[in-house]
């Protein structure tokens, strides 16, 4: 007999109001303080209302929306929400080469570049499990500059999927991020969309394809976390478009 499933979705989507992620709680809480300071005890009403923005603002930057991601075969989905600063050709990190490394000399690389009205929690782009985890320290360049790459501050990700394709991405702080944190360890299983990192405060995200996937998104177009579809596997033609 031939049935046909339908997936369990809601009939409909509402808008839900973001939370505040735990780790953004001790900033709001401070700038709150300063807030009330200025504004009552100083009695600087100037400050006191610049401030208030800042908390506002503060409150805005650790938004953790929730995320609908698509589910199939031969997805790479974006690690972060922002800008597709650069789509090129490189050379493989060394952090991400060697044994259990991502295996080849060149490689295609698709920059997400966050400022800091952007949403800053980072996912996973691929199911599978975290092999590797790799902390560089370095400086704090304007992250939409290439050398960035090399020179800024950065946290290596491998995630292998059940087929044994791997995927490689980089979280880099910016001019102004000064912490860039994970959720996750190596050994790990993570489903793809699933939260692995925090960058603080405006920042890049490197991700690194495998051979046999085209790039699907553009310098210049608007990446969702968790949702864009960044990559896919075994298609015959590269995507191209207008900037209008």
């Amino acid at each position: 007999m031939l049935t046909t499933e339908t997936p369990n979705l809601p009939a409909t989507a509402k808008y839900h109001l973001p939370p505040m992620h735990p780790e953004g709680r001790k900033f709001v809480g401070a700038a709150a303080v300063v807030t009330l300071l200025l504004g009552f005890a100083l009695h600087w009403t100037t400050g006191g209302w610049l401030m208030a923005g800042v908390t506002a603002w503060v409150a805005l930057f650790f938004r953790d929306p929730e995320r609908t991601t698509p589910q199939g075969e031969g997805l790479i989905i974006s690690p972060a929400d922002g800008m597709v600063c650069m789509v090129a050709d490189v050379a493989i990190p060394r952090q991400l080469d060697g044994d259990g490394g991502l295996g080849t000399t060149m490689v295609k690389r698709v920059s997400v570049f966050m400022n800091v009205f952007d949403v800053h929690i980072n996912r996973t782009p691929i199911s599978g499990t975290v092999s590797r985890v790799t902390y560089v320290p370095g400086k704090f360049l304007n992250a939409d500059l290439d050398k960035a790459s090399d020179d800024n501050e950065r946290q290596y990700f491998i995630v292998e999927a059940a087929d044994g394709t791997r995927v490689g991405f980089t979280q880099i702080a910016g001019l102004v991020a000064r912490r860039i944190m994970r959720f996750v360890q190596p050994g790990d299983s993570v489903v793809a969309g699933q939260r692995v990192g925090l960058i603080r405060f405006g920042s890049r995200v490197d991700v690194y394809l495998p051979a046999g996937y085209q790039c699907q998104v553009l310098p210049g177009q608007r990446c969702v976390a968790g949702e864009t579809v960044l990559a896919r596997r075994d298609l015959a033609e590269v995507t191209i478009g207008v900037t209008q």
